[in-house]
């Protein structure tokens, strides 16, 4: 499809509302209720925000960014600003403000929409420091009464003064409408930032459609599906998965209360469709996990009688088969007493299909996710492309599916995943040095480590820059093995470590506070904090069980041979992760430098000194004695 065919996303918006306008586009819970906007409602605040910002001095391809967490009004500002030529960045509402004055700097965001109180500070700390600052938008009123900034306006204001506005320049909006093409920048999605500074990829309509129809071939969205929106705006995967979809599907989007409320809202809607990020299956699953072993005698003998029907029907699925009657029986039993109250937990019941992406998926997580019935997608790729995804009967669970169609990939003589396609973006924004070495002799270089089978399956290992090789030569991929003891429910975070001057792999691990308190509360094991509860001696043989488990199943010559739990949760305010929650490899290995040591020395603890951020901004260093421990068997 040429791109003076493809539709814009204003565009539509606007066929939907002439199609649809009495139907429910969009609900918020708000103080329990759920509050519906149809999609003339919708139109209506994107057509006066729009016409606000023209009235504010919003200029064709200016940039508009929005601070704040999942509601419709972010995407009637993104919308309205497109509406004007404009082209949104998302920001996401947990970073700190000189992450916010980077973004906002760097994309020359003149106007700035936030949700509440505490973004409009942020925004208020830094607003000296951004010279072309104009405005700042606030939709939630909620202790501004007294601030009178005149930077600040209320959302609603904004809608005011664009009714206004249209009195005197009547027609505007539907020509500013009427001029915007599919190759017009929509979008500058700001990468997660793991081995720099975040660089904004650019993308159109038509790179945005585009990537979503190659989608589409794969699986099925339908008007009457149901949208939790609540993985971040500033994310792709909402962008494409929620408000895409929304407006080429016209299913419904839900935004719950606040992020506390995300389990709940979704349990209470229980979409068809559904993306989370590795970590949130990775979650599922080891509450999963956790309920096994924490459960009755009865609802164990469950588990253990019906988890082994489900394995047997993911595998099948997998491989295209087909259960026999007396598998199929077992299995509508095993639905009945077991998966579907699982399901219906984690607000799964109705789910057609899942996804998942942003960093690949432990096989034993993906395998596990599936016996309990749901229909599991790996997808692979990038904000700049959009690479492969599983397709039904074709899954491979260690791969992140074939690639896709209308798309070409690569492996280049150092192993990289080199892809040519559809591109999603045209480019990153003030950074052509970045752009031409990204799409090199026309293919996309995606730093990505891999191989593809005969199948066109497609393997991913890790980062090219994070690949590792011990001093006798073996070569190993962190991320594979911190993925295979991510299965383990008592594990929330892991960083293998080992270069050329080590002869093993050594993992520096995060327990899972929740879980792992569970387990010692159950067995009057005494703790205080995180710190003390990491170094108890019952635990760190707890850890080096799940070690052991782990090494069974990984080739010998990379097995764990000795670990350490940190005292603290790695923190993306710290820098130790992004805001999409990717280790930061780089800065991990400066940072606990003299803890890596102690991995490969001859001492069983180590005093650990490490500096913390304070939520009020503080700094400090916290000491704590750490159990460096032997995984060998």
């Amino acid at each position: 499809m040429t791109s003076d065919k493809v539709p814009t996303m204003p565009g539509l918006l606007q066929a939907n509302c002439e199609k649809w306008a009495d139907r429910v586009w969009m609900r918020k819970k708000e103080l329990g209720i759920w509050k519906d906007y149809t999609w003339q409602e919708g139109y209506d605040k994107v057509k006066y925000f729009a016409l606000g910002l023209l009235s504010l001095g919003f200029q064709w391809g200016e940039k508009l960014a929005v601070l704040g967490d999942n509601d419709p009004h972010w995407f009637w500002a993104e919308l309205g600003a497109q509406c004007c030529g404009g082209a949104v960045t998302g920001i996401f509402s947990s970073c700190l403000p000189h992450e916010v004055k980077y973004i906002v700097e760097h994309s020359d965001s003149r106007f700035v929409v936030v949700q509440d109180q505490e973004q409009v500070d942020k925004m208020l700390a830094i607003k000296d420091e951004l010279p072309s600052l104009e405005r700042v938008v606030y939709w939630d009123h909620k202790g501004m009464r007294h601030y009178d900034d005149p930077i600040l306006m209320s959302f609603e204001d904004v809608v005011a003064s664009g009714k206004q506005y249209e009195t005197t320049n009547p027609g505007a909006f539907e020509a500013k409408l009427s001029r915007l093409t599919a190759d017009d920048v929509a979008l500058i999605m700001y990468t997660s930032g793991t081995t720099g500074l975040p660089k904004g990829a650019m993308m159109t309509h038509a790179g945005i459609y585009n990537s979503l129809k190659i989608s589409f071939s794969l699986y099925e969205v339908y008007e009457t599906d149901e949208w939790l929106s609540f993985i971040l705006p500033g994310w792709m995967g909402e962008q494409c998965y929620g408000l895409l979809n929304s407006l080429l599907r016209g299913f419904k989007m839900n935004f719950p209360e606040d992020q506390g409320t995300v389990q709940e809202n979704l349990r209470e809607i229980s979409p068809q469709i559904l993306f989370y990020p590795s970590r949130l299956w990775e979650g599922i699953a080891s509450s999963i996990q956790n309920s096994m072993t924490e459960a009755t005698w009865l609802d164990r003998l469950a588990y253990g009688l019906f988890l082994p029907v489900g394995y047997k029907a993911a595998d099948a699925r997998f491989k295209g088969d087909e259960l026999n009657l007396f598998w199929k029986a077992l299995l509508q039993l095993a639905k009945l007493v077991l998966f579907n109250p699982l399901r219906d937990r984690h607000g799964l019941l109705k789910l057609r299909c899942g996804f998942t992406g942003g960093a690949a998926l432990g096989p034993d997580v993906f395998r596990l996710i599936c016996a309990v019935g749901v229909d599991l997608r790996q997808t692979f790729g990038s904000s700049e492309m959009g690479i492969s995804q599983h397709s039904p009967g074709e899954i491979k669970i260690d791969s992140v599916g074939r690639v896709n169609p209308e798309t070409t990939v690569r492996i280049a003589n150092n192993g990289e995943i080199q892809v040519k396609g559809t591109a999603t973006t045209i480019g990153y924004y003030k950074n052509p040095e970045a752009t031409e070495k990204a799409f090199a002799g026309g293919w996309y270089h995606t730093g990505d480590a891999g191989f593809i089978d005969d199948e066109g399956h497609i393997y991913y290992l890790d980062r090219i820059e994070y690949m590792r090789r011990l001093a006798n030569d073996t070569v190993y991929a962190p991320q594979y093995i911190e993925s295979r003891i991510k299965f383990s429910p008592y594990v929330k975070d892991a960083f293998a470590v080992g270069d050329e001057t080590r002869e093993f792999v050594g993992l520096i691990v995060n327990i899972d506070f929740d879980n792992v308190g569970h387990w010692a509360e159950k067995r009057h094991i005494p703790y205080t904090t995180f710190a003390d509860l990491s170094q108890k001696r019952e635990v760190c043989d707890l850890i080096r069980n799940e070690v052991q488990k782990m090494n069974r199943v990984l080739p010998q010559h990379v097995g764990v041979k000795r670990f350490v739990n940190t005292p603290k949760e790695f923190d993306p305010d710290e820098a130790e992760m992004t805001r999409t929650m990717k280790l930061r490899r780089g800065f991990l290995e400066e940072r606990y430098e003299k803890l890596v040591a102690s991995i490969y020395g001859v001492g069983e603890e180590f005093l650990m000194e490490t500096p913390v951020v304070y939520r009020d901004g503080r700094t400090g260093v916290v000491s704590t004695k750490v159990r460096v421990v032997d995984a060998s068997d």
